[in-house]
């Protein structure tokens, strides 16, 4: 790219439209913005040639080291981490059982999860050949129905830390303990749940014996690449399941390009300064609350809390006193302006947010500028 030419041009010379994204990393609006550290190791790293599982233990060491956890793989995003969970825990390292997969007829193939913790990406778990055994009732599970759905054929238990979900399911350390004495390990998806940096470490500390986490989202790493750390034993599992080996992960393969850019990203996420960081995203969030804060109808505040708002965002609720367009109305108006923006509205449906983490300065005063525009229709 030649200096002081517009970088979107990459995108419009294939007739798409760059966005700007203000709903946080979200994979469909392209995950977060890849740091230009990061591209530079990775176009490095594509002009040699190395042997794969070499890489893969040196990278998995780093891992390993920055999650406090006995061993560590890059995979194929996240998602593909939670199938290469699945295949560990069902199958081990046994290449019989490994060749078997996804069939699991005569294995260990239950996982347990809590109703509640359901969500679109546990299909991956299914991928690997896992039956999901529900406990709960989608808004609550008690630990007496964790402890009935246990069987001979129990291989796992998982369970989900994502915005606005995992604070309705049993306490995480309770779940570890129930599933530690019956010998069955517990395995974590925690894709978006990095920053806070602390994350990287507390659920190994608390009790998992494998976590997910996304390598592209907050680490700002390659989107294809994920974070799976744990127990080594069960690491070793997943390796073997895995790309450049031919079993039930095999089309899940990691670019020896990516598995470095990623492990550059997270070395870089791990040393940066996450209070300077915060700083910078409140700031821009209370841009947002001085620009609407007086209009007639709307609340508007900055939120941050450990559940559901790990970075700040600025969240707009639509009260009784609201007379202008519906919440959906004004997200439809901003997806289709020029350039589209796409907004946070994961929460409740009265409330629509703006998440900094992908914005520019630049690109904030257009996200303000435009809702503006719309709010006042």
């Amino acid at each position: 790219m030649s200096q002081g030419k517009d970088p979107a041009e990459v995108y419009r010379a294939l007739g798409v439209t760059p966005v700007i994204t203000a709903s946080g990393s979200t994979t469909v609006y392209g995950g977060s913005k890849l740091r230009p550290e990061v591209m530079e190791a990775m176009n490095q790293a594509s002009g040699v040639m190395v042997e794969l599982g070499d890489l893969n233990r040196a990278a998995g060491e780093i891992i390993a080291r920055l999650t406090g956890a006995e061993a560590g793989l890059v995979s194929s995003g996240a998602a593909g981490g939670l199938v290469l969970q699945a295949a560990a825990v069902i199958a081990g390292a046994d290449p019989i059982k490994m060749d078997q997969l996804p069939n699991t007829d005569g294995l260990k193939n239950e996982i347990i999860i809590q109703r509640s913790h359901r969500f679109p990406y546990d299909q991956c778990y299914r991928t690997g050949g896992a039956k999901l055994i529900d406990i709960g009732d989608g808004r609550r599970c008690a630990p007496w129905q964790l402890e009935a759905a246990f069987t001979e054929k129990t291989a796992a238990v998982a369970y989900l830390f994502s915005p606005f979900v995992s604070r309705r399911g049993l306490p995480f350390e309770q779940v570890c303990e129930i599933a530690h004495e019956r010998d069955v390990p517990v395995i974590v998806d925690a894709a978006s749940f990095v920053p806070p940096r602390a994350n990287l470490k507390r659920f190994i500390a608390e009790g998992a014996d494998m976590v997910i986490y996304s390598g592209g989202k907050g680490v700002r790493g390659p989107q294809g690449a994920g974070i799976l750390c744990g127990r080594a034993d069960l690491i070793e599992a997943a390796a073997a399941n895995g790309a450049p080996y031919q079993f039930v992960g095999r089309g899940m393969k990691v670019a020896k390009e990516e598995i470095v850019g990623l492990v550059s990203a997270l070395q870089i996420f791990v040393d940066e300064d996450e209070e300077a960081e915060t700083k910078r995203y409140n700031e821009m969030c209370e841009s947002v609350v001085d620009a609407f804060i007086e209009m007639p109808g709307l609340r508007v505040t900055v939120e941050h809390d450990p559940y559901d708002y790990l970075i700040p965002h600025a969240i707009m609720k639509f009260t009784d006193g609201w007379n202008g367009p519906s919440r959906d109305e004004i997200v439809q108006a901003m997806t289709k302006g020029d350039p589209p923006i796409f907004l946070h509205t994961l929460g409740k449906p009265d409330e629509l947010g703006v998440d900094p983490f992908n914005l520019s300065e630049q690109e904030l005063e257009t996200v303000i500028s435009r809702l503006r525009e719309e709010l006042l229709k």
